[in-house]
């Protein structure tokens, strides 16, 4: 029985301006994580070298981020993990709604799961078989009423995928 593939979701963390560091609680998940996933509005590259020192970390960049983190992550990513093939991209941009932007950005692409952020709100639903998902924010919740992040476990080919929401940051 092999231990299931552990993958903590993150996005619009909007560091330092909305935190200075990240939740304590979070920063244990991502101790007991195979891979970091980000969907872009880090606000600075630190955090992407903060958390790379936890595990491997994979993102993309959003629409508040600087030159720096867009050249070496660009807007849309694809990554395989234990045979799922897992879309990012932010979300923004003009017209329809944030999920339904995010399933357009990956329209032309065979993706199990597409993670995406931007609305800063929490977001689980199968469209045609495609998890979309988006773990809301760990650091600014803005009207939502808890901060959250995103947990995803492929085990036995099979990847799920939760929120974890809780009160302080």
């Amino acid at each position: 029985m092999s231990h299931p593939f552990r993958i903590t979701v993150l996005s619009d963390t909007h560091m330092p301006r909305k935190a200075k560091e990240l939740p304590a609680s979070l920063l244990e998940d991502i101790r007991h994580s195979d891979l970091i996933l980000h969907a872009g509005d880090w606000s600075n590259w630190e955090l992407y070298e903060q958390l790379s020192q936890y595990a491997t970390v994979e993102g993309v960049a959003g629409n508040v981020d600087d030159e720096r983190i867009i050249e070496r992550l660009g807007y849309k990513k694809l990554v395989e993990i234990e045979g799922k093939r897992i879309g990012m991209v932010h979300g923004h941009g003009q017209g329809g709604t944030t999920p339904s932007r995010a399933r357009r950005a990956f329209a032309d692409t065979e993706v199990d799961c597409i993670l995406f952020g931007h609305s800063h709100i929490p977001f689980k639903e199968h469209v045609q078989g495609v998890l979309l998902f988006n773990p809301g924010s760990a650091t600014d919740k803005r009207r939502q009423p808890r901060y959250s992040y995103g947990r995803m476990l492929i085990e036995n080919g099979i990847l799920e995928a939760h929120h974890v929401f809780y009160d302080q940051k």
